[in-house]
């Protein structure tokens, strides 16, 4: 019995640091290995391997994959594209969740549980585009805003309306009796307690959206409405890029750098908008 009182501390030291161990190989290694690779001259980056560079050239590389990627126009369309969807994903979001959160109808919770239906059902891409060619939205940005809207809708309600759900009803109710109207309500209330969870939809969204390759090659297509990840899939495959792994990797850093940005500007109320919006 003492032998293992004594062994239960170290066991609950090990678990941390073993979890901790498995996330920084599962995640340290292959930043390393992009890191690296973007700072190598082409020669050592024909064949990507762990090792460090033995002659950096990271300013050189990032400077060639900006200029010779057409980085960007990429950015541009990215930027035109996921900052429509995510403002109509969080207003449009958050004016349902809080309808779902405060009214109890068998026809609203027939309607919560097809928006949020969209959270198991993959959408059907030929539908999709389909359906945009017979709007004439098919290849515009207007009709990749639109497929973003809809893929991402059910996620920011579902968070949305588990939140609303924790905030008192009285709060509302001193509102209406001082002569808010809904809309008043709305925005001066219930939108100022959303923040945590507008947060953390915002960087599931953004980040979604910003690397999604599948949809936009479908809607989008290529040309000068290609966002960067289409952008970087035709570098990658053209001519000029072909073995250049030390262009392709710092393409990738160079893309991924406002998204981790976004990230630890907004890290501190994800957690808490996660938790808050799945509790009930």
């Amino acid at each position: 019995m003492r032998a293992a009182t004594g062994f239960s501390p170290l066991r609950r030291a090990a678990r941390p640091l073993l979890v901790l161990l498995l996330a920084a190989l599962a995640v340290g290694v292959p930043l390393w290995l992009v890191l690296a690779t973007s700072a190598k001259p082409q020669g050592e980056a024909v064949r990507p391997h762990l090792d460090p560079p033995r002659h950096w050239q990271p300013a050189a590389n990032y400077a060639d994959a900006v200029s010779q990627g057409e980085m960007l126009r990429g950015f541009a369309n990215s930027l035109l594209v996921v900052v429509p969807s995510v403002a109509l994903v969080l207003i449009l979001g958050a004016g349902a969740a809080w309808v779902f959160a405060r009214r109890s109808s068998r026809l609203v919770t027939a309607a919560y549980a097809l928006v949020i239906s969209g959270l198991l059902l993959p959408p059907a891409v030929i539908t999709i585009v389909m359906e945009l060619r017979q709007l004439g939205l098919a290849g515009t940005r207007p009709g990749m805003v639109a497929v973003y809207t809809g893929m991402y809708l059910s996620t920011s309600v579902f968070f949305m309306t588990g939140f609303i759900r924790t905030i008192p009803v009285e709060l509302e109710e001193a509102a209406r009796i001082d002569g808010a109207g809904p809309v008043r309500i709305f925005l001066r209330v219930v939108l100022p307690l959303l923040r945590p969870v507008v947060a953390t939809a915002t960087v599931m969204v953004m980040l979604y959206a910003w690397s999604d390759v599948f949809y936009a090659f479908f809607v989008l297509g290529g040309g000068d409405g290609a966002t960067l990840p289409i952008n970087l899939y035709q570098v990658a495959s053209a001519q000029l890029y072909l073995n250049n792994w030390h262009l392709v990797f710092a393409y990738v850093v160079v893309m991924s750098l406002p998204m981790i940005v976004v990230f630890l500007v907004a890290q501190r109320k994800i957690v808490s908008g996660i938790t808050s919006g799945a509790v009930k």
